[in-house]
């Protein structure tokens, strides 16, 4: 199975849209995407996730399901450092480095900034639960911190590929028959999505992780062994559609500007 995240084009907040250069981004991502094999679109409520993934769904004719827990996790704290309320997470690295449960896969929901919100660590959990039922219906069940596929056949690939191994895929299905989800969405929202996929704390991936406007990140699940499963990421903010039009990379959600190569 493959997960694509796409983020939505530049936006302007105060419309829940896009602005112009967003709206040109999303152009660009509609001609890339419309070269794949999507067995389902999902998609946020919010305006500027649904405005940019329009120009796809017109392009294909296909119509995508709006995932009401795929919105961004905005559910705002109180920033210690400067007493403002505000998204939950952009701290400065003294601050949130400085609490060991911020940097804990299970407990950073507790951690004293989180805290804060009494809502963050119900709606992790709701976001978490919600997701695992979306990906049981595609046929993968959480155990523990991985997946397992109870109806599949078992499969047990010791070794991965290389020139030397050039055997090592003919044990693997036909990858034209895995389903492929696309799911327009938001940089925090897909981080924490990723985090709990990965197993790595929110706090330590939010902040180490830029994903540019309209970009795309993919995770692969790879069946290797009985009938596990574990979702590993193969790109992630990924931009090409832009570069390869000349359409800068805009910074927005960034603290430095984005790298244009």
């Amino acid at each position: 199975m493959r997960i694509i995240f796409v983020r939505h084009g530049e936006p302007d907040y105060t419309k829940d849209s896009l602005t112009e250069k967003g709206w040109r981004e999303a152009r660009f991502l509609a001609e890339r995407i419309s070269k794949w094999r999507v067995t389902d679109f999902y998609c946020s409520p919010l305006g500027r996730a649904r405005d940019t993934a329009s120009c796809t769904l017109e392009k294909l004719n296909r119509k995508a399901v709006t995932l009401d827990w795929m919105k961004e996790f905005a559910y705002d704290i109180e920033d210690p450092v400067n007493g403002k309320r505000g998204i939950p997470w952009d701290f400065v690295p003294s601050c949130w480095t400085s609490d060991p449960l911020m940097l804990d896969t299970e407990a950073w929901t507790e951690g004293d900034i989180m805290r804060t919100n009494p809502q963050i660590a119900a709606a992790y959990q709701e976001v978490c639960e919600s997701f695992d039922r979306l990906l049981s219906s595609y046929g993968y069940v959480r155990d523990g911190h991985f997946y397992r596929m109870p109806q599949a056949k078992e499969r047990f690939i010791p070794r991965t590929y290389s020139p030397a191994n050039p055997n090592a895929l003919d044990a693997i299905p036909d990858s034209s028959k895995e389903p492929v989800i696309v799911i327009f969405c938001h940089l925090g929202i897909t981080c924490l999505v990723l985090s709990y996929l990965l197993n790595i704390a929110f706090p330590a991936l939010v902040h180490g992780f830029f994903l540019p406007t309209s970009s795309i990140t993919v995770l692969s699940s790879e069946e290797r062994w009985s009938n596990e499963a574990y979702f590993r990421v193969q790109t992630i903010g990924d931009v090409q559609h832009l570069l390869a039009n000349h359409e800068p990379v805009s910074s927005a959600g960034s603290f430095t500007t984005a790298f244009q190569g």
